[in-house]
């Protein structure tokens, strides 16, 4: 069921995603209505990639397999700078309507899928894949983790480990007592940002496109201001926290920003790296995103690593963060350069030297 694309189409090579990919696969099953993309954008060895799976309604199967692409490679980075030794990979599976009647066989098929990869590639679940289905596919396959249901909450409190070092070297001080905020998007990491948020902010403004689940926020969170999504970003805060889509701070974006902080839960959020200098120029520190959304990654190659689930040790290494961040801080300061390019040759030193 599964082909490797790179040689079947040379042309991927020269995709603006494409960076040197270990391996980039198709898979396609008619029948039952299953296809998608696997990609292995780095390698340690005999260690497995990791990366979860995304299910998505994609415009077209090249829009499906640049996501893939991308967010692999986000991954390796993500890897090497929360000191995990494993590459980056990611999965996207096209959406259709046979997903409405038919998701179980779809979900043990896609398991297989995995599996023909013989443990090389360690998954879970990304936005459209739940831990209900995380569960059916655990029963096909062995190579999937996040079982614990832990990962969104250490996503959550990485983004804001990250965020308290920002805030220190702009006022000072970590609390976030008395500061406001600005979060782009309500899912699972969203949400659960601002539960940790809540109580001491002096003012969360929030948007989001699904309206139900921006109604349930709301019962929860009724002193959040709901602003319209097209201007959750202009909005006089301390913090600007994306949780939402990738490429959403794009030039016009960042130059329209009132805000000290950007730093959010989003993977892929500049536009362009160049959108880094435009944030560095105007005096706003970007905590990069593969830097402080690294919470749920440690926490599931925690649980493949280990055989019992260990809290303490997973918090150990999420507050870790902190440390990651002021060093990138401090190098940014020191070189003159935007923190995301920073990050960036901090983390290409460590998984390009993979062999």
């Amino acid at each position: 069921m599964m082909q490797n694309l790179l040689a079947q189409r040379p042309e991927i090579k020269n995709w603006e995603e494409f960076d040197d990919h270990q391996a980039v696969y198709s898979f396609n099953d008619e029948a039952i209505g299953l296809k998608g993309f696997i990609g292995i954008h780095r390698k340690n060895g005999r260690l497995p990639s990791f990366g979860a799976t995304r299910l998505w309604n994609y415009n077209s199967p090249d829009d499906a397999l640049r996501d893939a692409l991308g967010l692999a490679r986000t991954m390796s980075y993500k890897s090497a700078m929360a000191g995990l030794p494993y590459g980056g990979a990611k999965a996207v599976i096209i959406g259709n309507d046979k997903w409405q009647s038919n998701r179980v066989a779809l979900l043990g098929a896609y398991a297989a899928v995995v599996d023909e990869l013989a443990g090389a590639f360690i998954t879970g679940t990304d936005v459209g894949l739940n831990q209900d289905d995380l569960r059916v596919m655990g029963q096909a396959s062995q190579n999937l983790v996040g079982f614990n249901n832990n990962a969104t909450d250490c996503t959550a409190q990485g983004v804001l480990n990250a965020m308290s070092v920002c805030l220190e070297k702009v006022f000072g001080t970590s609390d976030i007592a008395g500061r406001k905020f600005a979060i782009q998007g309500l899912g699972k990491i969203g949400t659960a940002l601002a539960r940790l948020l809540y109580k001491n902010a002096s003012e969360i403004y929030v948007s989001e496109v699904n309206q139900s689940q921006l109604e349930a926020f709301k019962k929860e969170f009724p002193e959040c201001i709901v602003v319209p999504i097209e201007e959750i970003h202009k909005q006089a805060v301390d913090v600007f926290s994306p949780c939402a889509l990738s490429h959403c701070v794009t030039l016009k974006v960042a130059n329209e920003l009132q805000c000290k902080i950007v730093c959010g839960g989003a993977n892929n959020q500049l536009e362009r790296e160049e959108v880094g200098n435009v944030l560095l120029n105007r005096g706003i520190i970007y905590a990069p995103d593969y830097v402080a959304n690294a919470g749920g990654l440690i926490s599931v190659a925690d649980e493949y690593g280990h055989e019992q689930y260990d809290p303490e040790r997973v918090n150990a290494k999420v507050m870790n963060i902190r440390n990651t961040m002021a060093e990138i801080l401090s190098t940014s300061k020191k070189i003159g350069e935007a923190t995301n390019f920073v990050a960036n040759m901090m983390a290409e030193k460590v998984f390009n030297g993979y062999k």
